[in-house]
Order: structure tokens, then sequence, then C-alpha cells
């Protein structure tokens, strides 16, 4: 089975447990670490590899945000 089935699988089983689910939001200005804390949160959920944490910029998956080392747009994860 694939990382990818396997993760899919993991939030499927999560989704039963509404009680361990957590909502959040993240806020600051431009440069003060949002993406990063981001994909640090995620590699400690297992959902990045640690290796990856703060360099995967997950919330970056635009083009122009990966050329403007900026989160342009919101998203949800």
């Amino acid at each position: 089975m694939g990382r990818t089935k396997k993760m899919a699988e993991k939030i499927r089983a999560l989704i039963e447990k509404p009680d361990q689910i957590r909502n959040m939001g993240i806020v600051a200005h431009i440069d003060h670490g949002k993406t990063t804390l981001s994909d640090n949160l995620l590699s400690n959920a297992g959902m990045i590899s640690k290796d990856m944490a703060g360099k995967q910029l997950a919330l970056d998956f635009h083009e122009d945000e990966r050329e403007r080392g900026i989160t342009i747009t919101v998203k949800t994860i």
C-alpha cells in the first residue's frame, strides 16, 4: 500500500473520532513562520516526514508562492 493510501485511511479513521479533531487558525505578519509552523505541526501529526518539516512548504503549493517565498492564499489542511 502506498503512502497516499495509508494517509487517506488514517484520515478516514480520524473522521470517526471527532473528539480527536482540532481546528485552529494561524495568523501572523509576513515572514513570521506560519508556513514553517504548519509544516512542523503536519510533521508531528505524521502527515509529512520530520526531515521535510520546514522545507516542504505544504501550504505553498502554487508556483508563484514558491517563487516568491510567501503564502498568498488561505489554505485548509
